[in-house]
């Protein structure tokens, strides 16, 4: 039976970070109520629902902690009766403190979710300030306790690094901080500066400077050191685990497997196609009677798009691209249909083949864009 990753955007946030660009905002009750029965209702109406068997489920954001709780229950039973899900499925909720409590938390595990996503960012309460949080490091601890004392056992926490005004002495802190708590995942993530975010604005208007690409490198490679001294296994170029509890459906995107994502700006990949809903609130909610308006098609794939996605996406994990599961999702060798792009890149150590295996080199994780712009 083929598999089927559910992604589900819960677009609500108390307040917008200064670093955010994806689609999120603060709503009356009334705007949420109303988002929720359009999602209940596109849910339902999926076609995508005969012969696949659910294996994850993903509910980000925006902020999902943000609404009722009874919401994101009622989202989560829908989906139960719609589709086939696994008997083991991964069912992740994100959740930022400042919009949790304990209540919550009990609810969502009742509802089924058996993996939580703590966005943290930093323990500095300085940083949290700088980048819009609306969480100091007391709250997150709060939070974090609040998960285990419910009997969560599978909690990732979120870390940033490349912050302007950001120390390395700052990010090892809160690297050696979030390790002692031992959650089962950590995921830190480079800030990416982008166009009309406040903290965009405050970097063009000389209020804040960036760091260089030699200090965020070398925070990259000293919180490497430091989570793999601790047994996590840094299996993606943002992500490290513990052994066995590497993002199940991360893991499906990156290796190219088929979700179907419901909710404003959700991105699906079905059938070699690649279509997302619109980014308009509005506009989402008037098509409740015509959901297929809401559908924007980015991507149909031939054979070459596959290929040359198969090997972009990859090359994220630390294990690279196998390439016997390359020649038999694509009956072709990849050290031959890729040999110009595999040869440059070899020559500038940007990556290193095996008997099995094509992957980044360390100096490829620290260029790992022009290593994808090969591919693209």
């Amino acid at each position: 039976m083929d598999k089927l990753g559910i992604y589900v955007h819960i677009p609500f946030c108390k307040s917008k970070c200064k670093y955010c660009d994806f689609i999120s905002f603060s709503c009356k009750e009334s705007n949420i109520k109303e988002y929720f029965d359009v999602l209940i209702k596109e849910i339902q109406n999926t076609k995508y629902n005969k012969n696949k068997e659910v294996t994850t489920i993903y509910l980000g954001g925006g902020t999902p902690s943000v609404p009722d709780s009874k919401y994101i229950v009622n989202t989560l039973q829908t989906i139960k009766k719609v589709f086939r899900i696994s008997s083991n499925a991964e069912i992740t909720i994100e959740i930022n403190p400042g919009t949790i409590t304990k209540q919550k938390l009990v609810d969502y595990k009742n509802a089924g979710v058996n993996r939580i996503s703590i966005g943290l960012q930093s323990t500095n309460d300085r940083i949290l300030k700088l980048i819009g949080r609306i969480h100091n490091y007391e709250q997150f601890i709060n939070t974090y306790n609040l998960v285990k004392e419910v009997g969560y056992n599978n909690i990732n926490v979120d870390l940033m690094l490349g912050i302007p005004t950001q120390t390395e002495d700052e990010l090892i802190d809160s690297v050696r901080k979030v390790i002692k708590l031992n959650p089962n995942h950590i995921s830190i993530y480079s800030l990416i500066v982008e166009e009309n975010t406040e903290i965009k604005k405050m970097i063009d208007n000389n209020k804040i400077k960036m760091i260089s690409e030699e200090t965020e490198r070398n925070m990259y490679w000293k919180t490497k050191k430091m989570l793999q001294k601790n047994n996590f296994n840094h299996y993606e170029i943002s992500n490290f685990a513990k052994k066995g509890y590497e993002s199940k459906h991360n893991l499906d995107c990156w290796n190219q497997e088929e979700y179907i994502g419901f909710g404003l700006s959700a991105h699906s990949y079905i059938d070699k196609k690649r279509f997302s809903n619109t980014e308009n609130f509005n506009e989402y909610i008037q098509n409740k009677d015509n959901l297929d308006k809401n559908i924007i098609i980015s991507e149909i794939q031939d054979r070459q798009d596959q290929c040359k996605e198969y090997m972009l996406i990859g090359l994220r994990k630390i294990d690279g691209v196998s390439i016997s599961e390359f020649e038999r999702k694509f009956r072709i060798n990849p050290l031959f249909y890729f040999r110009f792009e595999i040869s440059n890149l070899v020559q500038k150590e940007l990556i290193e083949v095996d008997l099995d295996k094509i992957k980044l080199t360390k100096k490829g994780l620290d260029f790992a864009n022009i290593v994808f712009e090969e591919f693209i």
